[in-house]
């Protein structure tokens, strides 16, 4: 007898379970793959924890670069993911030039900032080009002001100038409404207000200033369908265009005492305002 009632509520229980598991709501049949892409970013999440300004990327490179020989013009480009792909996947980088490339995809000034000593300085180059901007306006490692940005863009010139490096400052590029949450993200009327703030920073201490922005936009402040492959960031040829303007920026960064060393609408110099140079 016991038996058989020890039989009957177990049966009882299956069935109960049973009915409940009928009634329960089933789990999706793309769980699996929900969990994996949570897997996948909870571990790009930790590993940009453990080095959240990313100084591993370029520390075996940064390592093996032997120091200028006499007369080397060498140039640092300071960047995010559009200067990263530069002569990566799009465009050529300044073939036979001593020019390193020091971008990484996704950074902000913030980012940039923390690694400016190993990637910039430690180079022992003659100038620097840094652009940068556009993630900070995304968001990418959260929210921050124009003041903020700033504010990192005058830190990294200001090493650089105490490090006895020339600066470009480059203005943020443009990009389009044809990506709808890019466009959300970053706001155009933003770009255009820090660009403003780069080239006022940039008049106010002897700093050249490089204009991307306005050779790649269009009339309506949209990034040139043509010159973009995805409405963020260059194809060929927009790096075309680029490349000749970094090089006049170069060049008027690094010239000493020529007046009028180019006459491009896209390049500001305290030399081609008549400015004088302003006392250390």
């Amino acid at each position: 007898m016991k038996k058989f009632t020890l039989l009957f509520s177990i049966l009882l229980l299956v069935s109960w379970a049973a009915a409940f598991a009928q009634e329960t709501t089933p789990a999706p049949a793309n769980a699996s793959t929900e969990i994996e892409k949570l897997q996948t970013e909870l571990k790009r999440d930790q590993k940009r924890l453990e080095d959240w300004p990313n100084l591993n990327r370029y520390r075996e490179a940064d390592s093996q670069v032997e120091p200028p020989t006499p007369g080397e013009q060498r140039v640092v480009f300071m960047g995010d993911s559009i200067t990263d792909i530069w002569g990566r996947k799009y465009g050529t980088f300044f073939p036979g030039k001593p020019y390193i490339n020091r971008g990484i995809s996704g950074q902000t000034t913030a980012q940039m900032l923390l690694r400016f000593r190993p990637d910039v300085i430690n180079m022992h180059p003659k100038a620097v080009v840094i652009l940068a901007g556009t993630n900070d306006i995304a968001g990418n490692t959260g929210p921050a002001t124009l003041d903020e940005i700033m504010g990192n863009l005058e830190s990294m010139a200001q090493l650089a100038k105490a490090n006895g490096i020339r600066v470009v400052l480059a203005s943020v590029t443009p990009d389009c409404d044809s990506i709808k949450v890019q466009s959300v993200r970053r706001p155009p009327e933003k770009i255009v207000a820090l660009n403003g703030m780069i080239k006022a920073y940039a008049e106010e201490n002897d700093i050249v200033y490089l204009d991307y922005y306005s050779a790649l936009a269009d009339d309506h402040g949209m990034f040139k369908q043509n010159l973009t492959f995805d409405c963020l960031h260059p194809n060929d040829a927009g790096f075309d265009i680029m490349g000749p303007l970094a090089e006049k920026a170069i060049e008027a960064a690094l010239a000493e005492a020529k007046p009028n060393v180019h006459a491009n609408p896209h390049i500001w110099h305290p030399k081609n305002a008549g400015s004088k140079k302003k006392s250390k």
